[in-house]
C-alpha cells in the first residue's frame, strides 16, 4: 500500500472514542483530555507514515486498539504523582533532597487524624472564638526549650529574615565575620539580611572576634547582635570566639536584643546517644539570648518549619510583623510538629520512636544484618553482571548538621563486570519505588543505615529488575 491508502486507514478521534476500549479511560478522564491524547497518538502515526515507516498492522480497528493504549500511557504518565516515596541508600540522613527528616510514627499518626476533616486550627474551643494556630505547640516549645514564647513559621530562613526584618530594619545588624555562613542552595547570611532591610555590620576576622568588636561597634544605629552557629562547617586552630552569656549581657546593658541563629536546632544532649556535642536550643535561652531560631526538619526531626523561641517581649513583636501572615505554617505541620515535640518528653523511649535519632545511633551491627538480608534475596543473573560485596562505609548527619561527624555504616557494592553502573544507578532512579545511592571509585554503593527494614524487600526487587 502506497502512503494514501496507508492515511485512509487511520481513524478518526471519534471512531477512537466509539471504542469499548475507551470507556475506562473516559471513566478515569475528562473527555477532553482523552481526545488532546488521541490527537498526540494520530498525529505520530501520521508523521511515521509520511516519513516512510508504515503502521504495525493495516486494519483500523487493530490501528485504534494500539492508539488507545498509547494514549493510555501518555495519561498514566502525565498525571502519576510528581512527588513519591524514595528509598535512601545514600547514607545522608537529613537528606535535603529527599525531604530530610523522615517523620516518627506518631507524626505521621498525627497528621493523618487531621487530615480526615475540619480542625481548631485556629479557634479556641473553649471560647469558640478566634484562636491562634502557635498555641499548639507554643506551650510545648517553651517547656522544652525554657523561652518565654515561641512562634512557628515555614521553614528557618524565613525565621531569620522576619526575625531581622522586625528588630532591625533600617538599622545596622552586628555580627562576626567569621559567622557570614552560606548553606544550601546558595543561601547566605549577607543576602538574607540585606533583603529584610537591615544593614549587615561585620566584625572581627575570619577566625577571631572578641567583646571589643562587638562593643565598638554597638552605636545608635544599631538594631541587633546577631550570632549564626556555624552548623556546617568548622574553623579550627588559631581561633576565638565571645561567648553567648558575656556578648548576651553586653547587649542588654545597651537594651539590645541578641539574636542567636542555631540552624539545626539540638534540643537534647547528643553526648548521651554516642554523639559528638552540638550546642542546645536550652542553652542559648539560659545563656540570655532574647530570640534563637533553627530548623524543625533537621536533628528535632519534624515537618519542614522554622522555629522562633525567646524573650515574650521580641517574639510578640516579631509575631505582630505583617509577614508572618505570609510564612506561616498550616495545620499539617503543626500537627507533625506537636508530635515530635512530645518524643522528647519521654528519653527513654526517644530512640525507638523518633526515626532520626534512631537512623543516627543505629548500630552498625543491626545495619550488617540489614545488608546480609539484602544479600540472600538478591538474584544469581545480579551477580553475573556484578562483584557484589558488604563493606564499610561512613554515613553522614546531613543538611548541616554535625558536619565533622562519619558515623559509621556497611553498604552495599557493585562492581560492574559486563554491564553500566551508570545505567544500573539510572534503574534504580526509576524503580518503583525509586531508589538512590551514590557512586565511588567505580562503585555503585547502598549504605543501609538510611534503609528501613521494610524497604528491604522492595529494594531487592529493584535490583533483581535490572536486565541490561
Amino acid at each position: 500500500m502506497n502512503k494514501n491508502q496507508q492515511l485512509s486507514l487511520l481513524p478518526s478521534v471519534d471512531f477512537l472514542l466509539n471504542q469499548n476500549q475507551a470507556e475506562e479511560l473516559l471513566n478515569k478522564f475528562s473527555r477532553e483530555l482523552v481526545k488532546e491524547k488521541c490527537r498526540i497518538v494520530l498525529d505520530d502515526a501520521r508523521k511515521n507514515i509520511l516519513s516512510g515507516t508504515p503502521p504495525p498492522t493495516l486494519s483500523r480497528e487493530d490501528m485504534a486498539h494500539e492508539m488507545l493504549t498509547q494514549a493510555n500511557r501518555l495519561l498514566e504518565q502525565e498525571f502519576s504523582p510528581s512527588l513519591r516515596t524514595v528509598i535512601n541508600a545514600t547514607g545522608i540522613i537529613l537528606h535535603t533532597g529527599l525531604g530530610r527528616a523522615p517523620l516518627s510514627q506518631a507524626a505521621q499518626e498525627n497528621v493523618g487524624r487531621i487530615l480526615r476533616g475540619y480542625s481548631g486550627l485556629e479557634i479556641d474551643l473553649e471560647t469558640g472564638k478566634r484562636g491562634e494556630r502557635t498555641d499548639h505547640v507554643s506551650r510545648l516549645l517553651c517547656k522544652l526549650t525554657g523561652a518565654e514564647a515561641a512562634l512557628v513559621v515555614n521553614n528557618n530562613a524565613a525565621a531569620v529574615f522576619l526575625s531581622l526584618n522586625t528588630l532591625a530594619f533600617g538599622k545596622e545588624a552586628v555580627i562576626s565575620r567569621g559567622q557570614l555562613v552560606e548553606i544550601g542552595g546558595a543561601f547566605r547570611m549577607p543576602d538574607v539580611m540585606d533583603k529584610s532591610g537591615c544593614i549587615m555590620h561585620e566584625i572581627g576576622t575570619t577566625n577571631k572576634t572578641r567583646i571589643a568588636d562587638y562593643e565598638n561597634a554597638i552605636s545608635e544605629n544599631t538594631g541587633v547582635v546577631v550570632v549564626a552557629h556555624t552548623s556546617n562547617y568548622r574553623v579550627l586552630g588559631f581561633t576565638a570566639e565571645v561567648e553567648l552569656k558575656a556578648l548576651a549581657e553586653l547587649t542588654h546593658k545597651h537594651n539590645l536584643p541578641l539574636m542567636h541563629d542555631l540552624g539545626a536546632g539540638v534540643v537534647v544532649d547528643l553526648q548521651k546517644f554516642g554523639l559528638p556535642y552540638e550546642p542546645l536550643v536550652q542553652d542559648s535561652i539560659a545563656a540570655g539570648a532574647d530570640v534563637v531560631t533553627f530548623s524543625g526538619d533537621k536533628v528535632l526531626g519534624g515537618p519542614q518549619s522554622g522555629i522562633i523561641v525567646g524573650k515574650k517581649k521580641w517574639i510578640e513583636r516579631i509575631h505582630k510583623n505583617p509577614i508572618m501572615r505570609a510564612v506561616r505554617c498550616g495545620k499539617m505541620t503543626y500537627a507533625a510538629l506537636e508530635a515530635t515535640l512530645k518524643l522528647f518528653f519521654n528519653e527513654k523511649h526517644l530512640l525507638e520512636k523518633h526515626k532520626t535519632f534512631r537512623l543516627l545511633t543505629e548500630s552498625v551491627a543491626t545495619i550488617e544484618a540489614r545488608a546480609k538480608e539484602l544479600y540472600d534475596k538478591m538474584e544469581p543473573h545480579i551477580f553475573q553482571k556484578f562483584d557484589v560485596a558488604i563493606k564499610d562505609s561512613f554515613a553522614q548527619a546531613g543538611s548541616g548538621a554535625l558536619p565533622l561527624e562519619k558515623i559509621s555504616s556497611k553498604a552495599m557494592t557493585f562492581r560492574a563486570k559486563n554491564t553500566s553502573i551508570e545505567k544500573f544507578a539510572a534503574h534504580l532512579r526509576h524503580a518503583d519505588p525509586p531508589v538512590m545511592g551514590y557512586i565511588k571509585n567505580d562503585e555503585f554503593c547502598l549504605d543501609l543505615r538510611t534503609v528501613d527494614d521494610e524497604e528491604v524487600k522492595q529494594l531487592a526487587k529493584g535490583i533483581n529488575s535490572y536486565k541490561l
